[in-house]
């Protein structure tokens, strides 16, 4: 059952009030105000029951969830720091300073899969609500890159140690006696494999590489013949699975990289620095004036760029109808996405010749589009190194999912904030200009919400006086 904050009726001697004791003008209480809480509650009511214990608040969670991915913090530190900052208490909709933490942080896990990849999709539609006029922008900026996983660089001797280690220890739970461990053994075959790459110690290495895949491939059918029924149910899937990346071959299709990540494959996007990543592919849209991200659908495999337009600006379509807005009329890419020209009624416009029909002013405005395109790319740096997209920790496809769409919405609402900082700032910048030109009295009117209310700014020079209503 979806929990509810109780509505605080009278004040508490002993308690704190925010209200109190914060600067309502900050960002990110300005933010708060801004954010339409009652319709991503809306929104996400479906994902619960109508009987059972109450759950955290919706506006609880998906306010610590974002703060979590704008600070770049994990499932435990976030909960830590909210305790501790009373300005994200009064963001998550606390009206007194609170003590204790609002949940466990595996409340974080239970709360990802409840609500899934659509559910996200209500949180990344809820901060392109806050930038009026995103939702209806008609052109659109589109790339993909790639999300790695976090898994160890794979090596076939790598990937045959992890199999021996899982086998001794189902060996050890089922208290099977193998008929040889290689526990030792393996131990002096592994030195052999160090400094692999000198021209001396190659040939060795590489005799010793096969020779661990040969002991991993022993232990396993040793594991087969000897376990009891109940243990081949329990094992002989993982077992299965070991015997197939023993038996993989570098021209293999469809490899396996991972033995606890099954949805990770190897994507090379001609990087000088790293030629292989190791994860999922991700396409970002990208309004192309606003600059605010109305697209993060991730993929499995490693497709053809131009075949992730479709799924693509579909989910688009749903973030903006969602913020009432529209398809965007054209989308703008690169090279990678040649040989497509309209999808969905969605004019696809990559760098090329031409037309001999184009007059002067067109070819100018295309040359203008292509260049203002590269402007995606910064924003999947940020994504990357701001908002944890360069090493994903979520488990399998959801988690994926889950974590660039998060990502998106973080940058979002982080545009936000500065805009609301930078348009405090300016206010007090016309302050202090209009103090040292000795004005008497004078009313300034400045705009930093959404909803445009104004700050009028009462300034008496010959008292020294200000305030800001």
């Amino acid at each position: 059952m979806k929990g509810k904050k109780e509505p605080v009726l009278q004040g508490d001697l002993f308690k704190i009030r925010l209200s109190s004791i914060l600067n309502l003008q900050h960002e990110l209480c300005l933010l708060a105000d801004e954010i339409n809480w009652e319709w991503i509650d809306k929104e996400l009511n479906e994902y619960y029951s109508h009987t059972g214990r109450p759950s955290v608040p919706t506006r609880t969670m998906v306010g610590v969830l974002l703060l979590k991915q704008m600070h770049k913090e994990s499932d435990e530190t976030v909960i830590l720091r909210w305790v501790e900052n009373p300005y994200w208490q009064y963001f998550t909709g606390e009206t007194f300073f609170q003590y204790k933490p609002p949940f466990n942080p595996t409340d974080f896990v239970h709360f990802r899969k409840r609500v899934g990849e659509k559910g996200m999709e209500k949180i990344l539609s809820l901060s392109v609500r806050l930038h009026c006029g995103s939702e209806v922008e008609e052109e659109v900026l589109v790339d993909t890159t790639v999300q790695e996983k976090n898994i160890a660089w794979p090596t076939d001797e790598r990937l045959a140690m992890k199999i021996m280690k899982y086998c001794w220890a189902y060996a050890e739970a089922e208290s099977v006696e193998l008929r040889q461990s290689y526990r030792r053994v393996v131990k002096n075959i592994r030195l052999q494999t160090h400094n692999a790459n000198h021209p001396k110690r190659k040939k060795s290495a590489h005799k010793a590489r096969k020779k661990i895949k040969l002991l991993a491939g022993r232990l396993v059918r040793d594991l087969k013949r000897k376990l009891s029924p109940e243990g081949l149910a329990a094992y002989g899937e993982s077992l299965e699975l070991f015997e197939a990346i023993l038996a993989q071959k570098p021209q293999d299709k469809d490899k396996r990289y991972s033995l606890h990540e099954p949805d990770v494959w190897c994507i090379a996007k001609g990087k000088a620095h790293k030629k292989f990543e190791f994860g999922c592919k991700v396409s970002v849209t990208r309004t192309s004036k606003t600059g605010v991200i109305v697209g993060m659908k991730n993929f499995k495999g490693n497709p053809y760029d131009g075949d992730t337009l479709a799924p693509s600006l579909a989910q688009t379509e749903r973030i903006r109808k969602d913020a009432n807005g529209t398809r965007p009329a054209i989308a703008i890419a690169d090279r990678g996405y040649r040989g497509r020209k309209n999808i969905g009624g969605t004019a696809i416009m990559t760098p090329g010749k031409s037309q001999k029909t184009m007059n002067n002013y067109q070819k100018g405005r295309q040359r203008a589009r292509f260049r203002n395109r590269a402007g995606i790319e910064p924003v999947i740096g940020h994504l990357k190194y701001d908002f944890k997209m360069l090493r994903n920790y979520l488990s399998r496809s959801l988690g994926d999912a889950i974590n660039c769409l998060l990502a998106g919405a973080a940058f979002n609402m982080k545009k936000r904030l500065n805009q609301l900082r930078t348009a405090f700032f300016g206010l007090i910048h016309m302050f202090l200009s209009a103090m040292r030109a000795n004005i008497r009295q004078e009313s300034l009117i400045f705009y930093v919400t959404k909803n445009y209310k104004p700050i009028f700014v009462t300034i008496n020079h010959s008292n020294s006086h200000y305030k800001i209503l």
